[in-house]
């Protein structure tokens, strides 16, 4: 089993490479960003943002598992922190909702992110968006400082997750709340699969029980936590087949009962 620092690198190494594909326009088409099939499997379970205010198909590298935004109830004027931010996606999308009064920061640890999300908010002219390099587990951001906390298919890349809750936690005014859109399991994923690093990196291998998701939730001290949208999703196939026999398929479909992608609130 890797440990936590290896684990990080493997997320910061597929998603740099994401980002740099992401610029070969020679490479590109309309319909699915890029055709190489590196980045395929971190776009199975996509949602379709594009008629969403605020939509920036630069920023939209396809590589979330909901819309956190359509539940985090964000207001005109408030202070939203998006987690994993990539190219600013869901930034913009809640630059939308805030407003020019409000302020929306983005966090990620990759820096090739970083710089694709930073040309995007020049092209934007917004001078309330930011994006800061940093790890969830240890944010730059101060106490009390988000309204509102977004993250979309990240929170099951990061290794310690009651770390990443607690830190989510700790940077949220009195009475603020998140809602964050990620992957989970009913049921146990196959060693083989959990050991595959593309399958972590594309959010699967990395996603634990729901039921214990929830209680990492509660247990860092948030309340009212509820599940606002939840849809089940299948990992294709074909790219099943990358990783397991045709028997080893069957006892996979035995013990997994599900894999989901759900958008949960919780409140400070």
């Amino acid at each position: 089993m890797k440990n936590n620092e290896e684990l990080k690198k493997i997320v910061r190494d597929k998603y740099a490479e994401i980002a740099v594909l992401n610029e070969k326009k020679s490479c590109c088409r309309k319909e699915s960003n890029c055709c190489d099939s590196k980045v395929e499997k971190y776009t199975v379970f996509q949602d379709d943002y594009s008629k969403l205010d605020g939509y920036v198909a630069e920023a939209d590298l396809k590589l979330g598992c909901g819309v956190p935004t359509q539940f985090a109830g964000i207001n005109k004027g408030d202070t939203v922190v998006d987690l994993g931010s990539g190219a600013g996606n869901d930034v913009f999308v809640a630059r939308a909702l805030t407003g020019a009064d409000g302020k929306v920061v983005g966090i990620d640890m990759t820096i090739e992110m970083i710089q694709k999300a930073n040309v995007n908010k020049v092209k934007s002219g917004f001078t309330n968006v930011e994006f800061r390099l940093g790890d969830i587990e240890n944010m730059p951001v101060e106490k009390n400082f988000a309204d509102v906390v977004l993250s979309n298919c990240v929170l099951n890349l990061v290794p310690d997750k009651m770390k990443a809750f607690a830190e989510i936690y700790r940077i949220l005014k009195p009475g603020g709340h998140f809602c964050i859109s990620d992957i989970v399991l009913k049921g146990t994923m196959p060693e083989k699969l959990k050991e595959s690093a593309a399958l972590y990196a594309g959010c699967v291998s990395g996603a634990i029980d729901q039921d214990e998701y929830l209680k990492i939730v509660t247990e860092s001290g948030f309340t009212n936590v509820e599940i606002k949208r939840s849809v089940a999703n299948k990992i294709p196939e074909d790219l099943l087949k990358e990783f397991l026999t045709s028997s080893e398929i069957i006892e996979f479909e035995k013990s997994l009962k599900g894999i989901f992608s759900i958008t949960v609130v919780g409140y400070k």
